[in-house]
């Protein structure tokens, strides 16, 4: 096989260009293969086999640098950079990353994880290159969605300015940006990359500048020629920005792009090439299904149906169900992604209220404060985000929200530990950065029901509020414990004496498991679900510190300004004299894996915590 040929970088280029071809369709069968086990993103990672194939053709890596926006793109490049044998361990506990990390290989220049980055950090590599005196190649690859976030174009605005070459791959795999008008845009392409254009154009504006009528002269010029290319260039967009436009190319058309970058290396300045590519492409199931296959779970490659299929359902599921029941109650409710209706679970509100959804693409800044803007005007906004990506937000939250105490509810999903997909994607920092924000209130639900519950809460306090869930399958358990919710007040579901438990959210479940192992240790144990990070349940703190000897307060998120945190602080105002146990994720970034063997490793584990209180009691 060709692909077993491949063992380091630059090894493409020892390939015959009439087995290019072969090489691509091994590569693609390689990934469905190993993702069809694993998991991963294989649509997306389909659809880029080509273009990765001709950007390494056309670049000698790693002095060369490529920058991949968000870089679940990326698996071809690991394949060529002699990370092969790696992928039987792809997205596991110290196995391959399923996106670029540099700890990895040298051809990772850039760690990436989340959209819109590529450019900016493309222009930091260009201006190092051009302060050291570098003459190697930067490379932005950037997918027409990422290209709806707002920081590509604060990039695209600055890169503009640019005198030497700096060159962005748009790979447009969905969003038609401009249609291709032929054999004139073609002909354009190349003539105005060509040395003897670039260079007459170059001694033309020398030769005139200075003189006494040259300036006028060249601005005249400048107008026709923009004139001209409105009519016959696509991409006039990136064009008037002062970005040389190249495009679009066919993306599964390796010579063309080995040809078409090599000539946009010749530019003295920013260039746009725009790459047409399939999303899926060579997998029917992923070509039909682009949404499924863009993060799959293992599959069977004959059918592409999932291995293990779900039965049970998680907290999407029952968040998209009260989504439903709340939009039918409520006229006023409305819902708004950033580009995520399938993840978040709003497509089903979407198809039965298409008029009160809005995807505002991947741009998490302006959907919240579109949501201000939304609340302001009477209705109410619920923003449906991943924890990871809400953080990208914060100063709308602070500024547009909180501020003015407006009705926006954000229903955080993957909050806590999400596995496969990395540092990148945990959503372990949110009760930190949003309860240092003055009128938000932060909660999150025990099982399935409190989810609902805390939803019709949330909306119905009109002032700004999270409810905060993990991925995965709903918990069903102490269904018979459902007091009502109540703001800042949190639910005792076992009262004993000696060890109190606070456990907050998906903690709850460890919580009860911990105190199952603690029960047959002889100890009194009582169990509290805290339900709200903010305001915190003071009264219900105080009353177990006058009748436990160890508060234990357990979290999934990190310890630093966390939920444990602010017991602590209030005992410290209050006096009180129980000694204290944070169980909660350290100060350190949680790389990819099994949730539940990362949570062996943190220590948040039902076995650790009960280790660890162990040697507190012992120390008390």
């Amino acid at each position: 096989m060709l692909l077993e040929t491949i063992e380091q970088a630059n090894d493409i280029k020892k390939i015959r260009k009439e087995e290019l071809n072969i090489l691509a369709q091994e590569i693609r069968e390689f990934l469905i293969r190993t993702i069809s086990v694993t998991g991963g993103h294989l649509g997306s990672n389909l659809g880029a086999v080509e273009l990765t194939m001709a950007l390494h053709l056309a670049l000698n890596l790693p002095e060369d640098k490529i920058v991949w926006d968000v870089g679940h793109q990326s698996y071809t490049h690991k394949i060529l950079t002699g990370r092969r044998e790696g992928f039987e361990s792809l997205r596991q506990f110290h196995g391959l990353s399923g996106f670029p990390k540099r700890k990895e290989s040298e051809c990772d220049v850039f760690d990436t994880g989340h959209s819109s980055t590529s450019i900016s950090a493309g222009l930091g590599l260009v201006k190092a290159r051009d302060i050291t005196g570098g003459k190697h190649t930067v490379i932005s690859v950037i997918g027409d969605g990422s290209l709806t976030g707002g920081m590509a174009y604060e990039a695209l605005n600055n890169a503009s300015k640019l005198e030497t070459n700096f060159i962005i791959i748009l790979n447009d795999n969905n969003m038609s940006i401009s249609e291709n008008v032929g054999g004139v845009s073609k002909y354009l392409n190349n003539i105005r990359t060509a040395s003897s254009y670039l260079d007459l154009k170059k001694g033309i504006y020398n030769a005139l500048q200075g003189t006494r009528r040259g300036d006028s002269a060249i601005s005249r010029i400048r107008r026709a020629k923009s004139s001209f290319k409105q009519l016959v260039i696509p991409g006039m967009l990136f064009e008037d920005m002062g970005i040389t436009y190249l495009g679009p190319v066919d993306g599964h058309d390796i010579p063309a792009m080995v040809s078409v970058i090599n000539d946009a290396k010749r530019v003295e300045g920013p260039v746009m090439i725009h790459v047409l590519t399939q999303k899926g492409r060579g997998y029917r199931p992923a070509e039909r299904h682009p949404a499924r296959f863009h993060g799959a779970e293992p599959f069977d490659i004959e059918t592409g149906i999932p291995s293990h299929p779900r039965t049970v359902a998680n907290y999407t599921d029952i968040f998209s169900t009260v989504m439903c029941k709340l939009g039918q109650r409520d006229e006023r409710i409305v819902a708004i992604t950033a580009a995520m209706p399938d993840g978040t679970g709003l497509k089903r509100f979407h198809n039965m209220y298409p008029e009160r959804f809005f995807d505002v693409g991947i741009a998490e800044e302006h959907a919240v404060t579109f949501a201000a803007g939304l609340a302001a005007g009477g209705m109410k906004p619920i923003v449906a985000v991943y924890s990871s990506f809400l953080q990208r937000a914060y100063d709308q939250i602070l500024h547009d929200v909180c501020i003015q105490n407006l009705p926006v509810v954000f229903a955080i999903d993957r909050a806590g530990l999400v596995g496969s997909d990395g540092e990148t994607h945990q959503g372990i920092f949110d009760y930190t950065y949003l309860t240092g924000i003055p009128n938000m209130h932060v909660c999150a639900p025990k099982n399935k029901w409190e989810l609902s519950d805390m939803m019709k809460f949330a909306v119905g306090l009109g002032r700004p509020v999270a409810v905060r869930y993990p991925r995965g399958t709903a918990y069903i358990g102490l269904k018979e414990y459902r007091a009502p919710i109540e703001l800042g007040k949190a639910e005792w579901i076992y009262r004993e004496r000696e060890i109190a438990l606070f456990a907050v959210g998906s903690m709850v479940k460890t919580g009860e498991a911990v105190r199952d192992s603690l029960k047959e240790k002889g100890f009194g144990v009582s169990l509290v679900n805290a339900r709200f990070v903010k305001p915190i349940d003071e009264e219900a703190v105080g009353e177990a510190c006058r009748d436990h000897e160890l508060i234990v307060t357990m979290e999934e998120n990190v310890a630093c300004g966390g939920y444990g945190e602010k017991v602590l602080d209030y005992m410290n105002r209050s006096g009180c004299r129980s000694r204290v146990l944070n169980i909660a994720i350290p100060d350190a970034y949680v790389e990819h894996g099994n949730v539940e063997l990362l949570k062996q490793e943190i220590g948040i584990d039902a076995g650790s915590i009960v280790e660890r209180i162990c040697e507190a009691w012992e120390k008390r």
